[in-house]
C-alpha cells in the first residue's frame, strides 16, 4: 500500500462519493490527516490491519472507477485545452491593442480569460 498522496485524493475527489461511510472516513484520516494506520486503529477501536484492509478496498474502489469512466484524464484533457483557449485569448487581447483597439474584443478576451480560469 504505497502513499500516493496526489492521485489518490485526485481520485477521492472525483469517486469519493462511490466509497462507503467508513472507507471515507478512514481515506481522510489516512490520506489528508497524515494519521498513520496505527493511529486510526487505536482512534476508531479496530485493528491496524481492519484499518489497512479498508484502505485498501477504498484505493482499490477508486482506482477502478477510473479504469471505467477515466475522469482524471478527461479533466487534464480539459485542464490542457482550457489553457490553451486562455493564451490564445490572451494574444489576441495583444494583437486587439496593438493593431485595432476595439472595446469589444477587448471585453470578449477578459471573459474567455476569465471563463477559463474556472477550468483550472
Amino acid at each position: 500500500m504505497a502513499k500516493d498522496l496526489v492521485k489518490m485524493s485526485m481520485l477521492y475527489d472525483l469517486y469519493g462519493g462511490m466509497l462507503t461511510e467508513k472507507q471515507r472516513e478512514l481515506f481522510t484520516l489516512y490520506y489528508e490527516e497524515d494519521l498513520s494506520l496505527a493511529e486510526i486503529a487505536q482512534n476508531e477501536g479496530i485493528t491496524r490491519q481492519g484499518v489497512r484492509d479498508t484502505i485498501v478496498r477504498a484505493e482499490e474502489a477508486l482506482l477502478e472507477c477510473e479504469d471505467r469512466l477515466r475522469l482524471s484524464g478527461r479533466l487534464a484533457e480539459i485542464r490542457r485545452g482550457a489553457q490553451k483557449i486562455a493564451v490564445a485569448a490572451y494574444e489576441v487581447g495583444e494583437i486587439n491593442r496593438r493593431s485595432y483597439f476595439d472595446t469589444r474584443v477587448d471585453a470578449y478576451v477578459r471573459e474567455i480569460i476569465e471563463a477559463t480560469r474556472v477550468m483550472e
